[in-house]
């Protein structure tokens, strides 16, 4: 009876470790972003800060939030209401901010000037 072939090649990892400082920086800057964040969707609760002028030159510190989650923040959206405006924009609700093509952006934001 023939055996079965054994797989000798090692698995390569899937990130090299990070030294405690790396780490240490890394997560020190996902703070900061996530305060940045929250601050951002007060903002925009509050009228401070203006969805459109986000979505067409959006900060570095933004570009990973989930378009979705920032729309939400927005007064008079919910998620009825914003799962609605993404779908005929064809946009995925698990978009990135970062990841928008020129067409969406400008689709999504001619969308919430209406």
């Amino acid at each position: 009876m023939p055996t079965a072939p054994t797989n000798t090649a090692t698995k390569p990892s899937a990130a090299p470790e990070r030294s405690l400082v790396q780490r240490m920086e890394a997560l020190q800057r996902a703070n900061e972003i996530r305060t940045r964040r929250a601050e951002l969707k007060r903002n925009l609760r509050a009228g401070r800060e203006s969805i459109h002028q986000l979505l067409l030159d959006p900060p570095d510190w933004v570009e990973t939030a989930k378009v979705f989650d920032m729309l939400l923040a927005v007064p008079k959206y919910g998620r009825v209401k914003v799962n609605k405006i993404l779908q005929q924009c064809r946009i995925s609700p698990s978009k990135t901010i970062g990841g928008l093509s020129e067409r969406q952006r400008s689709e999504l934001v001619g969308m919430l000037r209406r």
